[in-house]
């Protein structure tokens, strides 16, 4: 068996999510603590008690989920599971922040407060109603990215996301995304569906939020993480530390090349991947990329109960 432990991106966000870890494992519960200490709040209050529209704001629901997801990790290693055993470690968007986190490459309390800043600088990059994501359901990235090209006339719109071979998301101002949606679906797309996003992630649109994580991200002190992290805007294992620091800051304005970063991983071997962290959308799309890999999600005390090891 060759593992790989996978990180969930921004969408994953519900009320009470790490709840049972950080009642159950003391080690869960003080990622926590850190985060809210790191933050100067109680994020976590926000997390277990809170409403949703306000964990799902962006500045909230970045921190949010790398805390729900280092105690995630932080549980299995107290049931004698260390990142280590994982041959590379991965995550969608912000999920790479986590995984970086979680491979000793960044500290929690610094993960915690660049992701505060990197949410509330995409948030800010884009006046509301300029920018949208859609969905492309049914179409390859080729065909998608060739519907972004057309509909952009002037404007902004790229492909954002390469989730799987049947969902590529784009992203931009909003007539080209929505120019985009009639393209795809007279090139075949089984659906078109704007997403209910608050800005346009991963376009060109997102280059103040870009300059904002240059300078952060500047300041801060990165480790050689104690695996190899696929980066997303390389779909590639990155160890060294100067280059994580460089391509997080591309990361905000490219493309999230998940697709070919699990096909990437199944070439080295790796047959079993752990969803750490809320939600199981990354097992979904892992499921359709390489149908050999066996997926498991581990965000609360039952799955961990569950785990084949």
């Amino acid at each position: 068996m060759t593992k790989a432990f996978v990180f969930p991106g921004q969408g994953a966000q519900t009320i009470g999510m790490g709840k049972t870890l950080a009642d159950a494992y003391p080690a869960a519960k003080a990622v926590f603590d850190e985060v809210d200490e790191a933050l100067g709040e109680r994020l976590s209050a926000l997390i277990w008690e809170g409403e949703q529209d306000a964990l799902t704001l962006t500045r909230n629901a970045q921190p949010a989920l790398m805390a729900t997801s280092l105690a995630a990790m932080r549980a299995l290693e107290a049931e004698g599971v260390s990142v280590s055993d994982a041959a590379y470690v991965a995550g969608h968007s912000l999920g790479e922040y986590s995984a970086l986190a979680a491979a000793g490459a960044l500290s929690i309390a610094d993960t915690a407060r660049l992701l505060r800043t990197r949410g509330s600088a995409m948030q800010e990059a884009v006046p509301v109603g300029v920018g949208a994501m859609a969905a492309l359901l049914g179409l390859d990235f080729e065909t998608a990215q060739a519907v972004a090209e057309e509909a952009a006339q002037g404007e902004v719109c790229q492909a954002a996301n390469d989730n799987d071979p049947s969902q590529v998301v784009v992203s931009g101002h909003l007539g080209a995304v929505e120019r985009a949606l009639v393209i795809a679906k007279e090139k075949g797309a089984k659906r078109a569906v704007l997403l209910p996003v608050s800005a346009p992630f991963h376009c060109a649109l997102m280059e103040p939020a870009a300059c904002v994580m240059a300078e952060a991200l500047s300041a801060v002190t990165f480790n050689r993480p104690v695996v190899p992290v696929i980066a997303n805007v390389r779909a590639e294992a990155i160890s060294d530390p100067d280059m994580i620091r460089s391509l997080l800051v591309e990361q905000v304005t490219g493309s999230v090349r998940w697709r070919e970063s699990v096909g990437f991983m199944a070439t080295k071997g790796v047959d079993t991947i752990w969803e750490i962290g809320a939600g199981k959308a990354l097992s979904g799309m892992i499921r359709r990329i390489e149908k050999t890999i066996a997926c498991s999600p581990v965000g609360s005390r039952d799955d961990i109960a569950k785990l084949d090891r």
